[in-house]
């Protein structure tokens, strides 16, 4: 017992030595003591703080450097990564503007398709004509120094956007066109409605428009309508779109239908023998309005038909464009 105690309070002195002299260390060295056992000797080494800082400090260095190069490396390895997917990435995109200039080449085809057509229109009913510089739409860019500067897929983008913004103006404008056109072709239609243009009825002419002699004094007079004569009760038809007007009885045309059509153009049906509509009622060409008679001056059955446009009486053969045979799919 009393060895061990000896043991233990020979190494607290020993610590405490070496406590001791490390406080006593010179400012320019470092002194360190190995104390291997109990019964070792202990050994004591002696090394100037220069030559430890600078040991640190390449250790440390060292140790930055393996952390650079490390990694350097590996974002190395990242970015040849990225640019190899960024380079598929490009080389898909740049197919894409491709296919995508392809299909702007068959729009503009169609577009210029389409204002052949608008032409072409505008020429049959006698329209206004469209400046051909109108229809440029023209629009400012960029200078070319700033394209210049631009990569090819930067430049493919901004060629392939501007012919995608030129077509949407063109399609812009070329719908206004055609809006115009279909507003004035329904307006065509609307008055190729309501002007007369068909047989009023079925049967043969027995007298035309102009100097003819009067079946009743044989002297020549102005005879200023068509008659087309058949057997009585024979319908007898609206050649336009319109409102009855008149309605009336005379000594000279019987009983008498008189149609306004619009557009200046009235119509008169005259020696009817039953009228089958009412004053102020629409009706449509082809409707039947009235039975062909004999009544006022006349000889037998027949219809005495006019056409009047702005007051003055035309011929109405000129205005008749369908054939006698077509009378019974035109009537309603």
């Amino acid at each position: 017992m009393q060895f061990n105690v000896e043991r233990k309070d020979s190494r607290l002195e020993r610590v405490r030595i070496i406590k001791f002299r490390a406080r006593k260390l010179k400012n320019n060295r470092l002194t360190f003591l190995y104390i291997p056992d109990s019964s070792g000797t202990p050994r004591e080494l002696s090394i100037a703080k220069s030559t430890v800082y600078t040991v640190l400090g390449f250790a440390l260095l060292l140790l930055v450097g393996s952390f650079y190069f490390s990694a350097n490396f590996f974002s190395n390895k990242v970015s040849a990564g990225q640019l190899s997917q960024l380079q598929a990435e490009n080389k898909k995109l740049s197919e894409s503007y491709e296919q995508l200039r392809w299909n702007l080449v068959e729009v503009e085809d169609r577009y210029t398709e389409l204002v052949s057509k608008e032409v072409k229109l505008r020429a049959l009913f006698n329209l206004p004509e469209i400046n051909p510089e109108e229809r440029q739409l023209g629009i400012g860019g960029p200078e070319p120094d700033q394209i210049a500067q631009l990569s090819i897929i930067e430049k493919e983008a901004y060629i392939t956007e501007m012919e995608v913004d030129r077509l949407l103006r063109l399609s812009k404008f070329e719908l206004e066109k055609y809006e115009e056109v279909e507003n004035a072709l329904l307006n065509i239609k609307t008055k190729l409605r309501h002007t007369p243009s068909i047989w009023p009825t079925n049967g043969w002419s027995s007298r035309g428009y102009g100097l003819k002699y009067d079946p009743f004094t044989g002297y020549k007079q102005m005879h200023r309508g068509t008659d087309i004569a058949n057997h009585t009760n024979t319908p007898i038809i609206a050649t336009a779109d319109g409102k009855i007007k008149i309605i009336s009885s005379s000594t000279a045309l019987g009983k008498l239908i008189t149609i306004n059509h619009g557009y200046g153009y009235r119509t008169r049906y005259g020696h009817l023998a039953k009228v089958l509509v009412k004053r102020g009622q629409s009706v449509k060409r082809g409707q039947v309005i009235g039975l062909m008679g004999s009544t006022g001056y006349s000889t037998g059955p027949h219809l005495h038909y006019e056409i009047i446009r702005n007051g003055k009486f035309l011929n109405p053969q000129k205005y008749i464009l369908n054939d006698m045979s077509d009378f019974a799919s035109t009537k309603r």
